[in-house]
């Protein structure tokens, strides 16, 4: 074969493998691709070029002299060119650069239609056929007619206007006679040549192509209809397909679905004319019966192509189509597809089943239902509004077959694809759904018999159900009903286990399903058999019999249980329906089952919203319970606990159920568990495991503890804090041996943090032992902070006690579970990033570190002495070192020294670090003497004090009788002597008492430096810290306020006055002094109080000082109104003065009111600057006078230090709270005050002030009385009755005690 036509084939083969294999009736598509080169004459070589132009002109002389020749010679002209063209085609590499076309293609074409028709007219067929064959094919050279037929190829996938002429030269209705022939008539072929047989499929090919690109023209078919062969050919394909020529099956669909896309009006009337789609379902239905099944299914989806695609010019053949029983042809042969292999007639009982999916949309007339919509209904469904895309189902006909179908067959292909034609059908349009199931009910009816169905087709089906809500967001309770009745008979578990799978998606979508499924009886039913489950559990009591459910089973209940727990989640009806069943006994029975586990813990976690004490005493219990290698059950317990913690009203239940108790006996457990190496059977379990335990623990603990002083009190008070020290102390990670620690000297001095970033974050090699301890000291900082119980430093992971692990292998697996908190850019972290774990000696601008649970400090300094190991003498005193310098960073606020005071830190430094104390060569004698010297200057116990007292210089003791020694020292507990030393020392492990000669020991002048070393602690204790306002040694009494925890916090004055109605009842007045206050006060009232500003806040977040809110109720009413107000606005330095009448309501409805209640022609509201008078860390003095004056007005005025920063005239209190205008005679009038900020006003910020002595008078003081109390400074806490200022000199300030309204100090 030569070069050109192998490029042809190849080129063939290449554009037309996939339409062969899928018989897509596309493939004409691929001339339109070959169309651009054609006439692209820049792109050729000059040479090729002159060969077109050489080709042009002899074609333009055949024209020329055409008309003047015999047929014969005009022939042999146009025969002599085609090898030309062929032959430059070729060399071209396929680019036509050819200006007469179009003429030539119409010349060859009528050529080829010429010798066609001349072999076939008067011939039987199978003499035609060979005839045919003979003219078309290669053989050896190329014939004539191979010739016409590969020029007609070429030139067929050109442009439009050449196929236009190759169309107008009648060669449509011959070669639609030729496929006719080729189709029907089968010859035996009987040459073995191979050539031969590839001769054959080129020219088979070379057809087919130049039948497709004519057919796909409306023109092309309208020639057809001349030729009365198109209804011949396709009534063939339904009735000679079992007989028909093998090879030609697949061109001939190809050919046959291509016209079916053309189809004209005039076609369409042509085939109904002649009954062709009648007749053809007539052969069909015989051939039905006989045929194999996919053979069935090809022929009849080239007539139902036909039916199809002549729809949208005319409905006459489905009409034809539906009035000859056409689809109880088409549900005959898909009953017998059924048991068909997966791939076996797949493509065309596809095609089948989507012709019959685009069928139900063929119809002319809407379908009309009437609305059947069962309440209740998902909020966001409104089936009037949903609009119709036009793609409704018009024909139910087709539908009728799939559902059909769908019912009698249990083919797991075949009822899948019907599945997904719904489905579709749906997709079209959501009003679809509807139109369906209020007519045919497919879904209702398929609920049914889903359970005979192949599992596949189970989960697929309730796929469909599930997206009617979650897609069409409709409830359809009639569908439910039924799902629930598979639930409940459980015929096929796994259609059960579907089917629940299923409702638990549409019961987390939506609350309202919450409801639905406890009305419909479905909550019942899955408590009473999870209740036979739980009997069948606990009868097991952890063993495997042959009872037990497995699989399919097992995985039941778990999903009935998610289920339990969907219903009940944000719903306490459910809960209650639960709690009603009497289910918690047998809930609690699923907790011991790890795939239960995490559904039943949701539902006791929605039993705590009706009964915390409950829901503690189960996990409590729970983990109390459990062994020492239920490590997981701990975790997923704890993990529980915590949700629930998250909520204060839970602490309470869980003190009253020995929760901490509870949690410290887990540490309890873990003894000896990250000793390195393990031992026992710890061995076997990872000790990563271990510390995320501890983890969990310790956050348990905080949360419980947050924000709640009675469980603080409690911990404190029973000495939790102690046996959380002592359990921890324990897990064999700390020194836990007896004897003396021998103190090194050091080189250098790591941080804390630096320890934190080597440990974690570097490849500097560390013991185990010391990876663990430092884990365990940053879980216990962190519940310093009271951030412990919002950190997240392990992920989910499945279990690994099967595992065997160590903490020197574990280190990279630690580091990579991690990355957020340890890892960094680099692989290295700098100490400042750290900016808790800051540097003792760094200034006191750095923002100091809050203590929240102080008694977790006490932890660690028990912990200190423990930080030890033998092999590891240099790097235990390092890290010992660096957790008492951060120790130190912790109480360096005085705030954090009076915290850690009132826990007891210094009882328990004397008690825990003895050893550091009695030598003052040991590296941390003098850090924690720095420590124990801030600490007892803020305030320490005398007994801790004469322990200190005795540690630092011991008394002279006795010495024991004899006449040959001197007098001797006696010093328990103190340091062996050194080697030099000329006097033997006798060893405290045998002699408790050390004996050391006084003249030739040097221990006197050790004694002698701790004794100078005590002196000097002595004086550091007692010296002042600060010096405040006037040189004072002490800062007064005060009340701190810090704005960053909560966003609020003040002081609640709970009565100032009560006034009281004529007759009400006189035990409801409250204050102090005799009788009835009034309120407002006749002649006026004053404000004087003392304050210090640590930190103002930012701009953006500014909170006010509020020194004063006096706030109003009348008895009866529910409103409660601010009267008085005095406020500091950080962001303009104003104090705000207010006597106007305001609600007192939370601050975002706080909005100014149109209507003024009290119209006055004086302001409510002044406003004085400060200016710069206010210094942070400097204690004030500010004095609010209002001195009343006639016609309801007064004047205010204002005092900084004894400065006066302004003075104005407004509106004075007005009688009576709010509107009102009188008073009942039975009410009264309770009158009471804030000073700070009350929760109703929350608003986080970063303001930190402190209120120190604080008086309301019932008159507007003087300013020498102004000056007299600022001289008496913030020290000063009496009630003014007599004052000292000078030795010699008194002043009397007469105010009898009545007039007071309020003095805190």
């Amino acid at each position: 074969m030569d070069k050109a036509a192998e490029l042809v084939w190849q080129l063939e083969d290449t554009s037309d493998k996939a339409g062969q294999q899928q018989q897509s009736p596309d493939d004409g598509d691929t001339a339109e691709a070959l169309e651009q080169p054609v006439h692209s004459k820049d792109e050729l070589p000059q040479s090729h070029t002159l060969q077109w132009e050489t080709l042009g002109k002899q074609f333009v002389e055949y024209e020329q002299v055409a008309p003047f020749l015999i047929p014969e010679d005009q022939q042999r002209r146009l025969l002599e060119f085609l090898p030309l063209f062929l032959k430059a085609w070729e060399q071209s590499a396929g680019v036509i650069v050819f200006p007469n076309i179009q003429l030539l293609a119409s010349e060859v074409s009528k050529l080829l239609t010429k010798e066609i028709k001349r072999n076939l007219n008067g011939k039987p067929a199978e003499e035609a056929l060979l005839s045919l064959e003979k003219l078309l094919q290669k053989k050896g050279e190329a014939g004539d007619g191979h010739l016409l037929l590969k020029s007609v190829y070429l030139l067929s996938q050109t442009d439009l206007r050449t196929i236009w002429n190759i169309i107008g030269s009648g060669l449509p209705a011959a070669l639609m006679q030729c496929l006719y022939l080729f189709f029907t008539v089968p010859l035996k072929k009987t040459s073995d040549d191979g050539e031969t047989s590839e001769d054959d499929a080129q020219t088979q090919e070379m057809l087919v192509k130049i039948m497709l690109n004519m057919y796909k023209e409306e023109q092309g078919v309208e020639e057809l209809l001349a030729a009365d062969k198109l209804q011949s050919l396709i009534i063939a394909t339904a009735s000679l397909w079992d007989q028909c020529s093998h090879s030609w099956k697949v061109p001939t669909g190809r050919v046959l679905r291509t016209i079916s896309k053309a189809q004209t009006k005039n076609s369409i009337v042509y085939l109904q004319a002649v009954d062709c789609i009648k007749i053809a379902i007539q052969q069909l239905f015989t051939l039905a019966d006989t045929l194999p099944a996919c053979d069935v299914c090809e022929a009849a989806s080239i007539v139902l192509c036909f039916v199809k695609d002549s729809y949208p010019v005319s409905s006459a053949l489905l009409t034809e189509f539906e009035n000859n029983d056409g689809y109880q042809l088409l549900l005959k042969i898909l009953v017998r597809c059924e048991g068909l292999q997966q791939n076996e007639g797949d493509p065309y009982l596809d095609e089948i089943l989507d012709m019959l999916t685009c069928l139900t949309t063929c119809g002319k007339t809407e379908l009309k239902v009437s609305g059947n919509i069962v309440h209740p209904q998902l909020p966001h469904f409104d089936f009037e509004r949903t609009q119709s895309s036009g793609m409704t189902v018009k024909n139910l006909q087709p539908f009728q077959v799939l559902q059909s179908i769908f019912q009698r067959s249990n083919d797991q292909h075949l009822c899948g694809r019907i599945l997904a034609a719904i489905g579709t059908i749906w997709a079209w349009d959501r009003v679809n759904f509807f139109l369906l199931e209020w007519t045919l009910q497919p879904i209702n009816q398929f609920t049914d018999i889903i359970h005979f169905k192949p599992h596949p087709v189970q989960v697929q089906f309730f796929r469909l159900v599930e997206s009617i809500v979650l897609d069409l967001s409709y409830v359809p309770h009639e569908i439910l009903k039924k799902v629930q009745y598979l639930i409940k008979e459980n015929t096929v578990p796994f259609c059960t286990l579907t089917a629940l799978q299923c409702l638990l998606s549409m019961t987390q979508k939506d609350l309202l399903f919450s409801d639905i499924f406890r009305d419909s009886g479905l909550l019942g039913l899955l408590l009473a058999l999870l209740r036979k489950e739980a009997k069948i559990l606990r009868k097991s009591a952890g063993t495997h019999l042959p009872g037990l459910k497995e699989g399919t089973e097992k995985e039941l209940n778990v999903v009935m249980l998610k289920m339990v727990a969907a219903l009940t989640a944000r719903s306490v009806r459910n809960t209650v329906v639960l709690k009603d069943y009497g289910m918690v006994p047998y809930i609690k029975i699923f907790l011991d089952d790890e795939c239960y586990r995490s559904a039943t813990l949701s539902i006791l976690e929605q039993l705590s919203v009706i009964n915390y004490e409950e829901y503690m005493s189960i996990i409590i219990g729970a983990l109390c319970s459990s062994t020492q290698w239920e490590l997981h059950l701990k975790l997923d317990l704890l993990k529980s606990l915590l949700r629930i913690l998250e909520s204060p009203k839970s602490h309470s239940a869980f003190r009253t159920c020995s929760g901490f108790n509870g949690l410290l006996s887990l540490l309890s457990d873990t003894e000896g568990a990250l000793q390195d190496p393990p031992s026992g059977q710890w061995t076997a379990v990872g000790q990563n495991c271990i510390l995320e335990l501890v983890f969990y623990t310790l956050q348990g603990i905080t949360a419980a503890l947050h924000l709640d002083p009675v469980n603080s009190n409690f911990f404190q008070r029973n000495g939790l804090f102690e046996k959380m020290a002592e359990d921890l102390g324990s897990l064999g990670c700390f020194w836990t041996r007896e004897g003396r620690q021998i103190p090194v000297s050091l080189e250098k001095k790591r941080t804390f943090a630096e320890f934190l970033d080597a440990v974690f974050c570097s490849s500097e090699p560390f013991p185990a032992w010391l990876k663990n301890s430092i884990w365990i000291l940053n879980f216990l900082d962190r519940m310093v902070k009271g951030t412990l119980h919002q950190e997240s430093y392990f992920k989910e992971r499945k279990p690994e006690m099967g595992e065997e692990s160590r903490d020197d292998q574990e280190a990279p697996q630690t580091q990579e579970e991690h990355p957020v908190v340890f890892k960094r850019p680099g692989n290295k972290l700098p100490a400042s990033t750290y900016m808790l774990w800051g540097n003792p000696e760094e200034k006191l601008e750095m923002r100091d570190c809050t203590i929240v649970h102080p008694g977790a400090v006490c932890v660690m300094v028990r912990l200190l002495p423990k930080l030890y190991n033998e092999g590891h003498a240099q790097l235990s005193q390092e890290i010992q070192c660096a957790l008492v310098d951060h120790i130190q960073s912790l109480v360096k606020s005085e705030k954090s020294r009076q915290v850690m005071c009132e826990s007891g830190l210094l009882s328990t430094i004397i008690t825990s670090c003895q050893d550091a104390f009695c030598n003052d060569s040991h590296p941390l004698h003098l850090p924690l003497t720095r420590v124990f010297e801030k600490l007892a200057s803020q305030a320490i116990e005398p007994h801790v004090l004469r322990q200190f007292l005795w540690l630092g210089g011991s008394p002279l003791l006795p010495s024991r009788p004899s006449a040959n020694k001197p007098n001797v020292l006696l010093c328990q507990g103190s340091e062996s002597a050194n080697a030099g030393s000329e006097e033997r020392v006798v060893d405290s492990k045998t002699d408790p008492q050390t004996v050391v000669p006084i003249r030739t020991s040097p221990w006197l002048s050790k004694r002698s430096a701790l004794a100078l070393q005590t002196a000097m602690s002595l004086i550091s204790m007692t010296s002042p810290r600060n010096f405040q306002l006037h040189g004072t040694a002490l800062a007064p009494s005060f009340v701190e306020f810090d704005m960053s925890m909560e966003g609020y916090g003040c002081l609640y004055l709970p009565t100032l006055a009560t006034v009281m109605g004529s007759s009400a009842d006189q035990s409801v007045s409250g204050g102090t002094g005799m009788g009835i206050r009034t309120f407002p006060p006749s002649s006026g009232l004053t404000l004087s109080c003392w304050f210090l500003v640590s930190k103002f806040g930012l701009v953006h977040n500014s909170h006010p000082l509020r020194f004063l809110t006096i706030v109003r109720h009348m008895s009866r009413t529910e409103q409660e109104f601010v009267c008085f107000s005095v406020s500091f606005f950080p962001q303009d330095l104003s104090l705000v003065i207010s006597t106007e009448e305001v609600e007192f309501q939370p601050l975002d409805i706080m909005e100014p009111e149109g209507e003024v209640l009290n119209p006055s022609t004086f302001p409510g509201q002044v406003q004085f600057g400060c200016g710069k008078l206010l210094v942070t860390g400097q204690w004030h003095h500010l004095t609010v006078t209002v001195a009343k004056e006639a016609k309801k007005n007064c004047i205010v005025s204002a005092y900084i230090n004894g400065q006066m920063l302004g003075s104005a005239k407004m509106q004075y209190l007005q009688p009576l709270p709010g509107s009102c205008v009188s008073m009942e005679p039975s009410s009264f009038i309770d009158v009471y005050g804030y000073i700070a900020t009350p929760r109703v006003w929350k608003q986080k910020s970063s303001l930190t002030w402190r209120l120190g002595p604080t008086y309301l008078f019932e008159e507007a003081i003087s300013v020498e009385t102004i000056e007299v109390i600022i001289k008496l400074g913030p020290q000063y806490c009496s009630n003014f009755q007599a004052v000292q200022l000078q030795e010699s000199l008194f002043v009397y300030i007469v105010w009898t005690e009545g007039e007071v309204y309020s003095g805190l100090y």
